[in-house]
């Protein structure tokens, strides 16, 4: 049997065969789909339209539904939407829906899935959504997909993939106390473009990779979409199982990329001799050194998204900030319910995340995505005119975050702390010393 890398193995397992190969067409089985409050009603629509209005989902254990992007609003036509999911999930009598409103809501559901035990290895996790890729930190394939799609899977659990070929990206070194995963992924995106790895998985590997936490794994995979990856992917060590093991007793099968397994492209990095990076309007992959925009101002701070609204996240920025108060509007997102109650319970040297960021004269948001997809104009952080903003999400396309003639900056938390005290691109090395 020919070696295979582990998106090819956990590919052909669910697809009922030894092998596969890169360019295979494949009908695989589902473990799990999710879709939220933006593609939900589109994705209810096309079951009902093929299946049939009193059709039923293939399998109610595996279908999960989380309202999480446009919910803290007036806006009546985003709230139809959860209407919509409320309804469906009703008639459907499914498990695992995280209303909002309700003791059960969670937030983003790229955390909100692996906190409730959704994330497992070996698996394959389809969603409605580009950053469901996230879950490939817990070394399963995990992909976005569109409402056609979503909708035949929640009807019979299968869908048709193409196998994609394996990039690998393997960091080594000790990750200085400057730079997170958001910094490594924004270096990977900026060397290869936001088409550079377009229908391929990326592996990350090299002891640089494991020395992460499993947060710090989720944003490197998260991002992989941002260069037009068709999932990521990190091979499970003790980190992951302890993670997993800790919120499902549902079983798993760990698949690892085989000795000899073919990637169509690699590249080594030394996280030592990286500096913190970050990403220019309006594109992921516009990629300058914090050195070379140092300086530069900015309106506007922000801290939050699936990919930077993590305990991580937080406790980095709250690092920079504790003691200090920032000189420009600078708005705290927690990803979910669980996160947000850590701000209020975690603490450093005396005084809780919450009590930092709040001394510091940042606002704190609801659980939720809010201004990284826009939303209406009442979302909580929402760029209303066209000012400069750094920020902790995942794209700065032009409108990403309201506005669309707004800068938005990528950067990691540590960066956006650092920039959020002088009000313009900062040196997170410079709070550290």
């Amino acid at each position: 049997m020919p070696a295979m890398t582990m998106t090819e193995k956990i590919l052909a397992r669910h697809a009922g065969k030894a092998s596969v190969e890169p360019g295979d067409n494949i009908w695989v089985d589902t473990d799990i789909l999710m879709t939220h409050d933006v593609c939900g009603p589109g994705t209810i629509g096309v079951f009902k339209q093929h299946f049939g209005k009193d059709a039923k989902v293939w399998d109610r254990e595996k279908v999960v539904i989380i309202p999480d992007h446009y919910i803290f609003t007036e806006d009546k036509m985003a709230n139809r939407n959860v209407d919509t999911l409320r309804q469906f999930v009703k008639e459907q009598n499914l498990p695992y829906y995280y209303d909002v409103g309700t003791d059960k809501y969670k937030g983003v559901c790229h955390i909100a899935l692996p906190e409730e035990g959704h994330t497992r290895p070996g698996e394959i996790l389809f969603g409605t959504d580009s950053h469901t890729c996230t879950a490939g930190a817990f070394g399963e394939f995990a992909t976005g997909i569109g409402n056609t799609d979503a909708g035949f899977v929640m009807g019979t659990g299968k869908l048709w993939v193409k196998v994609p070929p394996t990039m690998r990206f393997i960091f080594h070194g000790e990750l200085p106390p400057y730079l997170m995963a958001k910094d490594l992924i924004l270096a990977v995106i900026g060397d290869i473009g936001c088409d550079g790895a377009t229908y391929k998985a990326m592996e990350f590997d090299g002891d640089g990779v494991f020395a992460l936490n499993i947060e710090e794994r989720m944003t490197l995979c998260n991002m992989v979409i941002e260069a037009g990856g068709k999932n990521g992917v990190i091979a499970p060590d003790q980190v992951t199982l302890d993670y997993v093991n800790a919120r499902t007793k549902k079983p798993y099968e760990v698949v690892k990329t085989d000795a000899g397994a073919r990637f169509c492209f690699e590249k080594v990095y030394d996280v030592r001799k990286l500096e913190p990076v970050i990403a220019k309007p309006h594109s992921p992959d516009n990629r300058a050194t914090v050195s070379e925009l140092k300086g530069t101002k900015l309106d506007r701070a922000y801290i939050g998204s699936c990919t930077g609204g993590k305990m991580t996240d937080f406790r980095a920025a709250a690092k920079i900030l504790k003691g200090h108060s920032v000189k420009i509007d600078t708005f705290v997102v927690p990803a979910t319910s669980e996160i947000a109650k850590g701000l209020r319970t975690e603490s450093i040297n005396g005084q809780t995340l919450e009590q930092i960021f709040l001394s510091a004269g940042a606002k704190i948001g609801e659980p939720s995505c809010a201004a990284c997809l826009g939303g209406p104009s009442d979302t909580f952080g929402r760029l209303n005119t066209p000012i400069s903003c750094i920020s902790t999400t995942n794209r700065n396309f032009p409108g990403r975050m309201g506005h669309k003639e707004a800068k938005v900056f990528l950067a990691s938390p540590l960066t956006v702390a650092a920039s959020a005290l002088s009000g313009t691109i900062a040196d997170p090395r410079d709070c550290l010393q």
